[in-house]
C-alpha cells in the first residue's frame, strides 16, 4: 500500500480571502507536482482532503493528474492540530493506495510517526511518498518532491 502525503499549495492571505484558496503561484506549483507525482506512477484509489478550500483544490489537482476514477472526499483527522495517531490508526489494515492533502503541522507529525525522524524535514507545499508491506505496521519513505 502506498501513501502520498501532500501539503496543500500556497494559499492567498486570509486578509484577501477568508477561505484561503490557492494563490496563482500555488495553483501552478500544485499542478506541476501533481503531474510529477503521476509520472512517478502514483495511482491512488482514494484521495482525501481536510475540507479546507486550499486542501480541496490541491486534492482535486492530484485526483485529476493521478487517477480521476479515485474516490475523492473530505475526511476527518486531517485538520492542522489533529493528533497524527488518529490517522495512523485508520491506516492499519488498509490495502488501497491513498493520497492525503492536508496541512502543517499535521502532515510532518504523521510522517515522523510512521517512519521516524524529524518533523522539520517535510517539504513545504510538497509531496512525500510512503509504502507499507505489512498493512500499516511499518512504513518507509520512497521519495519526495518539493
Amino acid at each position: 500500500m502506498h501513501l502520498f502525503l501532500v501539503h496543500h499549495g500556497e494559499a492567498v492571505d486570509e486578509a484577501i480571502d477568508a477561505q484561503r484558496p490557492l494563490s496563482p503561484a500555488g495553483r501552478a506549483s500544485v499542478d506541476r507536482l501533481a503531474k510529477e507525482t503521476a509520472a512517478r506512477g502514483a495511482r491512488p484509489v482514494v484521495v482525501w482532503h481536510s475540507g479546507k478550500l486550499r486542501a480541496k483544490q490541491t486534492a482535486q489537482a492530484f485526483w485529476t493528474a493521478c487517477n480521476a476514477l479515485a474516490e475523492l472526499s473530505a475526511t476527518r483527522d486531517l485538520q492542522p492540530a489533529d493528533p497524527p495517531q488518529w490517522l495512523r490508526d485508520r491506516l492499519y489494515g488498509e490495502t488501497r493506495d491513498i493520497l492525503l492533502a492536508g496541512h502543517f503541522p499535521h502532515l510532518p507529525r504523521l510522517r515522523a510517526l510512521l517512519v521516524g525522524g524529524s518533523e522539520d524535514d517535510f517539504p513545504a507545499h510538497g509531496v512525500v511518498a510512503l509504502v507499507t508491506e505489512d498493512e500499516g505496521v511499518t512504513w518507509r519513505e520512497l521519495w519526495r518532491l518539493s
